[in-house]
């Protein structure tokens, strides 16, 4: 009978003690060796020693790791799993080791990163393959928010580095640093068999409001958010993100504004046609924002920051990685 019994409470302080990675490696030299004499023989102990050891073990979790009816020490099944879960745990134990040594020279255990639908997926996912290529302790995590949602993950301390922020306005927050990405121009992109695809240009806001518009959801959890280039009136189709816009507007369920890079390349590809409006050209003013200590600047305000947050501010510096953030189409 392998099980003995269940583990009492009280007992479970005592099963973990005999956790260890000595322990773990005796079960593990007795099964291969199969023998106690032998195994003891291996490791340099006296039979006793190593078969009281093994009892500890064994009266600590409360099961039969090896089976003595016969000559040789054969594992039981449950001896078998203790030696399966127990490798895992000293691998475990090993990288957190590692990643205890590392956390302490200044790398944040975790670093999350919340980006709007605008910025490229592609560059995105680029930046983090060079990350994980430094062998840092870091482990990344990635959100992804629309308009003020965007803003509000790193306010609210849900995110460490928010690409894609609304610039208007962001400087005004307190414990807040905010630097341009750039300009992002939209156009007006219909389905080839839509309506307004073959309708005379510039289109009037008369005329557009006639349509159903895609718009993508603002994900702020406070208030109503922000609505941008809807039109009085106008019947609205609700999307979560800028890749369900896309896929909306390709089936002409409804028509809107897209980043000129996105819209560009399914233009290019004649699924999408761009149109000219009256209003006029949409330009979005967008950055990056990361959250500061107040009262530090400069080099003060650097000694704070964990290092994978100096690295990635170290990338974003280039002008080629902020414009590929906004140029470069990420297609669906």
């Amino acid at each position: 009978m392998q099980k003995r019994g269940a583990i009492p409470g009280g007992q479970r302080t005592a099963a973990r003690s005999v956790l260890s990675p000595d322990n773990l490696t005796l079960i593990e030299t007795v099964a291969r060796c199969g023998s106690m004499a032998a195994a003891a023989r291996e490791l340099g102990l006296v039979p006793s020693a190593l078969t009281y050891r093994v009892r500890q073990v064994e009266d600590a979790l409360d099961v039969l790791l090896f089976d003595r009816s016969a000559r040789q020490a054969r594992i039981t099944p449950a001896g078998s799993e203790l030696l399966r879960s127990g490798e895992h745990l000293l691998f475990e134990l090993d990288a957190v080791a590692e990643r205890v040594k590392r956390v302490a020279t200044g790398w944040e255990p975790q670093f999350t990163i919340v980006a709007d639908n605008i910025i490229a997926r592609t560059i995105l996912f680029e930046l983090c393959e060079a990350f994980y290529a430094l062998g840092a302790p870091t482990r990344l995590r990635l959100r992804s928010e629309t308009l003020t949602g965007t803003l509000e993950s790193l306010m609210a301390g849900k995110s460490d580095l928010a690409l894609g922020v609304g610039v208007d306005g962001t400087s005004n927050h307190a414990g807040v640093h905010v630097q341009p990405l750039g300009d992002v121009p939209f156009v007006f992109a219909v389905a080839p068999h839509h309506p307004l695809a073959d309708a005379p240009e510039p289109l009037a806001d008369s005329l557009i409001g006639q349509y159903r518009a895609v718009a993508v959801a603002d994900s702020t959890q406070r208030g109503a958010g922000i609505s941008i280039g809807l039109l009085q009136g106008q019947d609205v189709f609700t999307v979560p993100t800028m890749q369900h816009k896309v896929e909306a507007q390709l089936r002409g369920i409804g028509c809107g504004f897209l980043p000129l890079p996105l819209a560009q390349a399914y233009a290019q590809s004649g699924r999408l046609v761009l149109k000219s409006v009256q209003r006029g050209p949409r330009v979005a003013r967008v950055g990056y924002a990361w959250r500061t200590t107040p009262g530090r600047t400069g080099k003060a305000a650097t000694a704070q920051q964990g290092r994978a947050l100096q690295w990635w501010l170290s990338q974003l510096i280039h002008p080629t990685t902020r414009e590929a953030m906004l140029t470069h189409p990420t297609m669906t």
